[in-house]
């Protein structure tokens, strides 16, 4: 049987994806079959070769670990809502610290101009960020690559680095999920519904819908008690693939030399925000006591699916980072295009271009 012509890239990506997270699965690396589908692609990517992972797929996939997500909701988490008020408090500070020390980065470093800079320097809402960026008169492609590098260097960074600091023991890595022949029909039922939190929440203009929709309803029957059940196993490790590799073919057709070029300034980048993750989240730790690898992940600027999955495969307090990153989101879907508005009206009162 061959491949038709339309098909290849997206066979490709698959087949490229799947082999280079067995491959780091193989050799227990953490997050293997995310990382290791992400790798993959990106080099093949990079190498020229088409790759494509349609976004209809990819919702899906994100659909279902916003399921598996949604089932570390437990009743016992409502109890634990009022400790999180000072770590959330905070996160509205680091992002604005976050922001603002990355625009002068890029400003100062980069010489981007101010628009680009700003919606580059906000840390998450890929999508969202780059559609306001590019009607504010910022540069889509050097936004959305350095979006995406960003988050690539993000998910590379942290696991391996929790690894080599002892914030994270492969002996207590965490499965992805039950057998797929071990759920009973209601609790399958039940699971395959919350999907309609996806329409439901892009019908409600909910930021990153497609996660956001199905992990509140899946949270939603978890905390009633309706069930205990959670995705097979195998249908998360699909999803880690199928984001991974997403990941990897955002970098198929661009030009070399740009990705090196932006790759640098993303290097930067990234390497600022980390810095100031680390610290507001060691400080919050000593008032709160939440826990520095936890909180690492929930400040940490990387995606939403990408972070939580992260938690999820390092078995560390996922409904806490999810959260974290749902506020995150919010904040700066809503409030990055008045303050980038604001911030231009008072650079042009002081006659700055």
């Amino acid at each position: 049987m061959t491949i038709g012509p339309g098909l290849r890239p997206f066979a490709l990506a698959l087949a490229l994806g799947t082999a280079g997270g067995a491959l780091f699965s193989y050799f227990h690396l953490p997050l293997a079959w995310m990382i290791g589908a992400m790798t993959a692609t990106t080099v093949a990517a990079m190498a020229g070769v088409a790759l494509h992972v349609p976004k209809p797929l990819r919702n899906a996939m994100i659909m279902i670990l916003g399921v598996m997500l949604g089932s570390g909701f437990t009743p016992d988490i409502l109890g634990r809502l009022g400790e999180w008020s000072l770590s959330l408090g905070a996160l509205a500070v680091y992002l604005v610290l976050a922001t603002t020390l990355g625009v002068q980065y890029l400003r100062r470093a980069a010489r981007l101009d101010p628009p680009t800079s700003f919606f580059t320097a906000t840390p998450g809402g890929l999508n969202e960020m780059v559609m306001v960026g590019t009607q504010m008169g910022g540069d889509s492609r050097t936004m959305a690559l350095s979006h995406a590098l960003r988050v690539m260097l993000v998910v590379l960074v942290i696991p391996f680095a929790f690894q080599a600091l002892g914030l994270y023991d492969p002996a207590r890595r965490g499965a992805l999920g039950p057998p797929l022949l071990s759920l009973a029909p209601l609790d399958v039922a039940l699971l395959s519904a919350c999907a309609l939190g996806y329409p439901l929440a892009k019908l409600l203009r909910i930021p990153a819908a497609q996660i956001v929709g199905p992990m509140l309803l899946s949270a939603a029957i978890h905390l009633a008690g309706l069930t205990e059940g959670k995705p097979p196993g195998v249908l998360v490790a699909a999803a880690q693939v199928v984001i991974g590799a997403s990941l990897g073919c955002r970098f198929t057709g661009l030009d070399i030399r740009r990705i090196g070029r932006d790759g640098l300034t993303a290097l930067g980048l990234t390497g600022l925000m980390l810095l100031v993750t680390t610290a507001a989240a060691w400080m919050v730790d000593e008032a709160t006591g939440l826990g520095l690898a936890a909180l690492i992940l929930a400040f940490a600027p990387g995606g939403l699916a990408e972070m939580t999955l992260v938690a999820l495969a390092l078995n560390i307090d996922v409904a806490l980072v999810a959260t974290h990153h749902m506020v995150r989101i919010v904040l700066i879907v809503t409030l990055a295009p008045g303050f980038y508005l604001l911030w231009r009206k008072w650079r042009s009162r002081r006659g700055k271009t």
